[in-house]
């Protein structure tokens, strides 16, 4: 059933080599229509949302959406993919290399996710330039999963044509289908010390940092950082941005007691509950650390601590049918498939929690958001093969 694969991989190259980071996805998904009119997908088929407009953070479009009648009767089955890629794939110029690609110069690929939009791309033309028959069918190019899953978040069923059943492709290997993945808070603080001269008057200050470090160690040595296991339940954490409220570096310089830390984090597990408990000791050891910090007037520092949900943890029942028609699939093209969990978040999280039941399949790419990503040609290929095997029966 191979279909065309050295314009597929083409394809691939093109749109690899078209910048689109998170928040800026106009100009690939453009040219995705362009190339979808150009296979004979008619274009009152095609058209944007308006999920950009409810996206707190800029966004240059919505979500691109192609839905299909389908050419004989059943449940509307979705296919989707993200159209963003981080920051470091700025630049990206793909090659071939020893049945990969990868990224020429000092760059990441990007292939996370352009290897997905290039196999529903590849999808779409084989329905449109070959006779066969499958049932009414959306494809759904979403924006933003990369920083919040965003797209997918603020999608309209309806707009989707309201489908039974999804299928996402996202991720490495097309030997597995994913069928639970973790969900996940973001969180930040804001330690609001008071500042004075480290050598003249170090006692009137409160240190932010020293603060933070407190905060941080506590937690560290209570098992709520990095791999978290407490009583029967799992999950993890992580502290990234550490600094002030513009980008740079916490504190000025030596002579100041530091008087503002800015930091971000996230939670993670299985269970929704167990990850705001995670985010819940953060808290607890920030409030806890300014009691412990205090200068000559008995003053301490003034705790602001944020948290947000990013996407909700699913696990799918084995016996939906989604994972059926998944597993017979891909056994009708000769791949054994497992079903597996992920530790990461998926655009399948919301739209299980907007109804839809989805599997992910993965499209060949590893090593994502580094300089040693590449796209596994031969697992690439297989994930369009199943794609196909999918939607056509």
């Amino acid at each position: 059933m191979t279909n065309n694969l050295s314009e597929n991989i083409k394809n691939v190259i093109e749109f690899l080599s078209i910048e689109g980071v998170t928040g800026y996805e106009k100009n690939i998904a453009l040219r995705v229509k362009d190339k979808l009119i150009k296979y004979g997908v008619p274009e009152e088929y095609i058209f944007f949302d308006e999920a950009n407009k409810k996206i707190p953070l800029f966004t240059e479009t919505g979500n691109l959406i192609v839905k299909l009648p389908g050419t004989k009767p059943g449940k509307r089955k979705l296919f989707s993919t993200h159209l963003d890629t981080v920051s470091l794939c700025k630049g990206a110029e793909p090659i071939i290399n020893n049945g990969k690609i990868i990224a020429k110069n000092d760059t990441a690929l990007g292939a996370d996710n352009r290897g997905g939009v290039s196999c529903l791309v590849n999808l779409l033309k084989f329905l449109f330039q070959n006779n066969v028959e499958y049932t009414p069918l959306t494809c759904l190019f979403t924006v933003r999963e990369e920083s919040g899953l965003w797209g997918a978040r603020n999608v309209d069923k309806k707009d989707l044509g309201s489908p039974e059943i999804g299928f996402n492709t996202d991720g490495s290997s097309p030997y597995e289908i994913i069928t639970s993945a973790v969900g996940a808070e973001r969180w930040s603080v804001e330690i609001i010390g008071k500042g004075s001269h480290a050598g003249v008057a170090p006692n009137k200050g409160i240190s932010s940092s020293i603060v933070a470090s407190i905060a941080l160690s506590k937690t560290y040595e209570d098992g709520w950082f990095g791999l978290v296991e407490k009583n029967g339940f799992k999950g993890t954490s992580n502290i990234g941005y550490y600094g002030d409220q513009d980008g740079n570096c916490a504190g000025s310089s030596t002579n100041q007691v530091t008087d503002y830390v800015k930091i971000n984090g996230e939670s993670r597990s299985m269970d929704q509950d167990f990850i705001s408990e995670i985010t819940n000791q953060y808290e607890k050891n920030f409030v806890a650390a300014s009691e412990i910090v205090k200068n000559s007037q008995n003053e301490k520092a003034q705790i602001k601590f944020k948290k947000s949900l990013d996407y909700f943890p699913f696990k799918l029942d084995d016996n939906l049918e989604v994972i059926k028609i998944a597993k017979e699939s891909a056994n009708k093209i000769g791949i054994n498939s497992k079903t597996v969990a992920v530790n990461g978040g998926l655009d399948a999280n919301w739209l299980i929690r907007n109804g839809i039941p989805t599997i992910t399949f993965g499209n060949g790419h590893y090593n994502p958001h580094s300089l040693d990503e590449y796209l596994d040609i031969k697992e690439y290929e297989d994930s369009c093969e199943l794609a196909i095997s999918i939607a056509t029966q």
